[in-house]
């Protein structure tokens, strides 16, 4: 058969290749979706470019592969001796077939044959494709050798288009791919615009690497999705010095994006075993390896419940020597979790460093209290001074979501004020930016699932000359145009003022961010009687069996044909047996979070005598306490150990405590409940130890009420004592509205041994909040007046 000349563009773009690549869906058209598209193109063109790439060297692959296959070495052995025959890719194929010797009556056969002549890293990227599956459909469907015949006849050889500019163009591919089959694409697709702020944000440092010939560096995604980030990262420094030599890594849990992502690096000349499949988080592939630049835009909001174990073991065996020292996050959120896997995986700063820049929704500012998973990790990083800039996005910037979303940017190696200064950077040490760029958006013309909002390269410069600055930019107007409102409905006459669309940026030093929670306890005041009716609460043991005895105390004991009695002789007490099925069935319907041992208790003769007994020795103390109430619970104690001993009673703690509850209550005007008198001992009425009068050398300790328990954030302050700190709000804003309250000493940090939870947060929308009044009471009542006037209008139509 002979061979047609293959063919190009007449623009030899990047943009014009993959649009003449993409042609080849002219041909699917009515046999596959649309979203299946690029699972046949990216395979057939990948294919095509291998073998362009290895024609020179071809002949030589096939003379050497026939002197090794007498040699019976394993596939490894093989596969290195064949490598020296390529002249350095790290590729081959030992098949004597070619896109032009397919034929076409057995051309499946024959393409798969040659699909399997690739070495193994090539051919599990086929594999990977299910390309066997999508080469047998377009055979049943004639078009197998249609879509030989079109893919042969593009010229993808090296010589005639270069690594750089094939891989800008299968880039185009993947972006078309993916825009195409919408449902899926945000899971493995970040949006160009955002790839493009990120990778400038993080690279932006490296003067060496922007600069330098030969100038070596790596570029590490966890989440690698297509390879979009690590794509981006070589592109980026790539424009900038192609003397720059970058090598990346990734690893990614989708096996069709681990096929993608793993052909655009092969395209690109990269090392590809470096591109490993599995999940990062329970099985990092890449264990011993540390890096330049790091780049992640990792799933949002995704639970990490199946790998539980094997994270939670990570984190309690190894601590600090593995990745998940700090801490962990909520089981619901596993985004902090890639954060400190790539913390963990920053060169030493020692050895220069590493950057980090990572996408992240909202939940990871603030999610969690002092003490909690989330909040030790952002203390970790803000007092590592890990953390240099965090910028806001605007919203419905992603293919398969519309929230908030934020880059972190992240580095181990700040520079001192005095090497800032050396070298004419910013003094970024022990400080964070903040960069408000909500509003920096157009609309487009066309939204892709959730993506409606795209950043021109406008909107990036802004962010990057901020960055860049390390500048406090107070908020800055926009010449943006006003989002068009919805004509739905009844419009007001006097709408409320839209804010201005503004850009701004703030810097803070890190412990603005941290806190230092602090617990707030305030006395218990109780009193209590031997009243009729709260004694004979004693007949029914506590929650939750109460209700559920006092419905059958009233259904089968007093009213039943053996009516009940608490003589000691009444023989019928407590005998449900008779009754049991219509109370399983009342329960099931009426008390259905009573389990099984509790309906077993309930219908047991001896737990309604006990209750019986209690009942009978609460009567008997009433006849020394009386029914009169006391407010002062301090002579409880005294009191009830001098009746036992008149009435000869003999209570255990339990019945003592049954008692107790049953007879005393919280009463806001009832006297402090005294804990213990401290002998020898000064007061500090902020700590919870009052001064006793008369008595100088004794305080007195309450007991804490826990339902007027109180937590305080207070501002951490390093240049102050913790407890001077403490103190002094305490004084200014607790004492002066609970004069009776203290702060318990006892709740002390692990880490720093004071008083108070330390915990951070990065309150972002509160820092770029901007006030707009509400509308005048003038305006509101006018559309009222409007509304209410055109209403009645309506009834009189109605009416008439």
């Amino acid at each position: 058969m002979s061979r047609a000349e293959p063919q190009l563009p007449e623009q030899k773009t990047p943009n014009n290749l993959a649009a003449y690549c993409w042609s080849i869906a002219d041909l699917l058209r009515g046999d596959f979706k649309q979203s299946q598209y690029g699972r046949i193109i990216l395979p057939f063109t990948l294919l095509r470019r291998l073998e362009a790439v290895l024609e020179e060297t071809k002949p030589a692959v096939l003379a050497k592969y026939a002197e090794i296959q007498e040699m019976n070495l394993p596939e490894e052995a093989q596969e290195k001796l064949l490598l020296r025959a390529t002249g350095g890719l790290s590729f081959f194929n030992t098949s004597k077939m070619d896109l032009f010797k397919l034929g076409e009556t057995n051309i499946k056969a024959n393409l798969e044959s040659y699909i399997l002549g690739f070495s193994k890293d090539a051919r599990e990227i086929f594999e990977h494709f299910k390309f066997a599956e999508f080469i047998a459909q377009l055979n049943d469907a004639n078009l197998l050798y249609k879509v030989v015949q079109k893919v042969r006849m593009t010229d993808l050889s090296p010589k005639n288009i270069s690594n750089h500019d094939m891989g800008l163009a299968f880039e185009e591919l993947i972006r078309r791919f993916a825009e195409s089959s919408n449902e899926t694409a945000g899971e493995h697709f970040t949006p160009r615009d955002i790839v493009e702020l990120t990778t400038s944000l993080a690279f932006m440092e490296d003067n060496d690497a922007l600069t330098k010939p030969g100038i070596i560096r790596t570029i590490y995604d966890p989440t690698a999705g297509t390879g979009g980030f690590l794509s981006s990262g070589m592109e980026y420094v790539h424009e900038l010095n192609p003397a720059a030599v970058l090598r990346a890594f990734g690893q990614e849990l989708n096996p069709e994006s681990y096929a993608i992502c793993k052909a655009d690096m092969l395209i690109k000349g990269q090392d590809v075993s470096n591109i490993k499949l599995g999940n990062t988080l329970s099985n990092d592939q890449l264990y011993a390896d540390k890096f330049d630049y790091m780049l992640s835009n990792p799933p949002f909001g995704v639970d990490w419940k199946k790998i539980e174990e094997t994270i939670k073991d990570e984190h309690t065996l190894k601590g600090f020597d593995g990745r998940f020292g700090p801490g962990l996050p909520r089981v619901s959120d596993g985004s902090l979790l890639f954060l400190l896997h790539l913390l963990s995986k920053l060169r030493d700063s020692s050895d220069g460093g590493g950057r980090i820049g990572i996408i992240l929704n909202g939940s990871p500012l603030f999610t969690g209290g002092a003490g909690s998973g989330e909040s030790e990790i952002r203390r970790y990083i803000l007092e590592a001074d890990l953390l240099e800039a965090i910028v806001a996005l605007p919203t419905d910037m992603f293919y398969n979501t519309g929230i908030a979303t934020y880059i972190w940017i992240l580095s181990n190696h700040k520079l001192s004020d005095e090497e800032a200064e050396r070298q004419g950077q910013p003094k970024r040490r022990g400080k964070v930016q903040l960069i408000n760029g909500v509003n920096l958006f157009g609309k487009m013309r066309k939204s892709l699932g959730s993506k409606r909002n795209i950043m021109s390269a406008e909107d990036i410069a802004t962010i990057t000359r901020c960055f860049g600055h390390f500048a406090a930019v107070e908020a800055v107007e926009l010449n943006k145009p006003v989002e068009a409102k919805s004509s739905r409905g009844r419009q007001a006459a006097n709408p409320k003022a839209e804010a201005p669309k503004s850009f701004a940026s703030k810097i803070f030093a890190t412990h603005q961010f941290g806190y230092r929670r602090i617990t707030i306890e305030r006395p218990l005041r109780e009193s209590y009687q031997f009243s009729d009716k709260r004694i004979d609460e004693l007949r029914f043991a506590n929650k939750p069996l109460k209700a559920a005895m006092q419905w059958a105390y009233t259904h089968f004991g007093r009213f039943s044909e053996n009516p009940w009695c608490d003589d000691e002789g009444c023989e019928h007490y407590g005998n449900l047996a008779p009754y049991e099925p219509a109370i399983r069935k009342h329960i099931k319907s009426h008390f259905a979070e009573l389990k099984e041992k509790h309906i077993k208790d309930l219908l047991n003769p001896n737990i309604w005598r006990a209750q019986k007994q209690r009942l009978k020795q609460a009567r008997q103390l009433q006849t020394v306490f009386g029914s009169e109430q006391c407010d002062d619970k301090n002579t409880y104690e005294p009191r009830l150990k001098a009746a036992c001993k008149t009435l000869g009673i003999s209570l255990d703690t339990k019945a003592k405590k049954a008692l107790e509850a049953a007879v005393s209550w919280k009463n806001p005007a009832a006297e402090k409940v005294i804990k213990k008198v401290h002998k020898n001992t000064q007061p500090n009425p902020d700590y919870g130890l009052f001064a006793i009068e008369d008595d100088a050398n004794k305080a007195v300790e309450y007991k804490t009420d826990g339902d007027l328990r109180d937590f305080e954030n207070v501002d951490l302050d390093p240049s102050r004592p913790v407890n001077t700190i403490n103190e002094a709000y305490f004084q200014r804003e607790v004492k002066p509205h609970v004069p009776d309250a203290w702060i318990d000493g006892s709740k002390r940090d692990p880490q720093d041994g004071e008083v108070g939870i330390v915990g951070y947060e990065i309150p972002f929308n509160r820092h770029f909040y901007q006030y707009q009044p509400p509308r005048a009471l003038e305006a509101i009542d006018a559309d009222l007046d409007a509304v209410s006037a055109e209403i009645m209008q309506l009834l009189q139509e109605v009416h008439s």
